[in-house]
């Protein structure tokens, strides 16, 4: 469904060149600096695949996707979404993508959602049993009706985003961009949208590429994460594969029977301490789990104990925070079906 191969995004910064000995702007001269926003970054995307493509901020994610739906032209290299070239082919490319941006909406802000949602039939020449359908379905799983003759400046932000999304599939596109889609949501909105999403995906085969700081919405829709970075692809596999390979300490939580003052146990690290409840973080390399659950009962009475790992998010948090690179820390174990660029 989708190709991307060595594709390159740069950008040039102009400013103007100081005038003798600094004094003045000279309005005639100008300098550059050259921005690589995506280097060389190759991927594909199965048909009813849903992808979280992730990273921190300024990575290049939104530059991708921009490429991906023909708002950008590629600096270099090749892409194709449903066999069209985007940029090329602007017209057909839009006909067969939803886009979603979490930060701005493609509704009319003055008009009715229902209007707006009219406009986009029409535009999209959207036959009308068709968008009846589609309405019915999706006020069915996102609760349309509930604001569907409300302007959309007077929706709230979750209304909004089920609004947006909703009127993104409404032409049936094969592929759907979400950027940030639950970006400050509640926790009731975000579970609405992920619902949604999951059934779109299953029922229609519905591509989904997904880019988002939360990193709940990756761990609820999707098997396959790509990991960007300083603008390269540092990362293309299971979700699970990173979990495992990034996660070499684990988390033991344990409730005492009652509070004790001198809580601390060698080869771990207090995380968390409230009342009764204390989480230790601890390297497997430096003491076995139940070595540590051994020595935890050695010295205190116990009501309740279980073992995690980290979640996702501090995992990758962990990698961008201590300034390592994913190639250091995944050259030690690449499984098959990872692959390191």
């Amino acid at each position: 469904m989708i190709e991307v191969d060595n594709l390159s995004k740069t950008f040039k910064i102009y400013h103007h060149r100081k005038g003798f000995l600094g004094s003045f702007v000279n309005l005639f001269s100008r300098k550059h600096r050259v921005i690589r926003a995506v280097d060389s970054v190759s991927f594909t995307v199965q048909r009813g695949e849903i992808i979280g493509y992730l990273g921190p901020n300024g990575a290049g994610k939104s530059t991708t996707i921009k490429m991906l739906t023909g708002i950008l032209v590629p600096s270099s290299g090749n892409v194709t979404v449903n066999g069209y070239i985007p940029h090329r082919q602007r017209k057909e490319n839009a006909k067969h993508i939803g886009v979603v941006f979490g930060q701005r909406s493609h509704l009319w802000f003055d008009l009715p959602v229902q209007e707006s949602f009219e406009l986009l039939q029409h535009i999209y020449r959207i036959p009308q049993a068709q968008y009846r359908d589609n309405v019915e379905m999706f006020d069915e799983l996102l609760n349309l009706g509930d604001f569907f003759q409300t302007p959309v400046r007077q929706l709230s932000l979750g209304q909004r985003m089920r609004a947006d999304i909703a009127a993104a599939l409404l032409h049936n596109p094969d592929v759907l961009f979400l950027d940030e889609p639950t970006i400050g949501l509640d926790v009731v909105a975000k579970a609405r949208i992920r619902e949604f999403i999951q059934k779109i995906n299953a029922e229609r085969e519905v591509t989904v590429v997904l880019t988002t700081h939360d990193l709940d919405d990756v761990e609820k829709l999707c098997k396959r994460v790509i990991l960007i970075d300083n603008a390269r692809l540092c990362f293309d596999g299971k979700l699970a594969t990173l979990r495992r390979l990034l996660s070499t300490e684990r988390l033991l939580t344990v409730d005492y029977a009652e509070v004790y003052t001198d809580i601390n146990i060698p080869d771990t690290h207090v995380t968390f301490q409230e009342g009764t409840r204390v989480q230790y973080r601890f390297s497997p390399e430096e003491i076995s789990t139940a070595d540590l659950i051994g020595a935890i009962l050695q010295k205190f009475k116990i009501v309740d104990i279980s073992v995690a790992e980290p979640d996702i998010e501090e995992l990758i948090k962990t990698v961008y925070e201590d300034n390592l690179t994913l190639e250091r820390k995944l050259a030690k174990s690449i499984p098959p079906d990872t692959q390191v660029n």
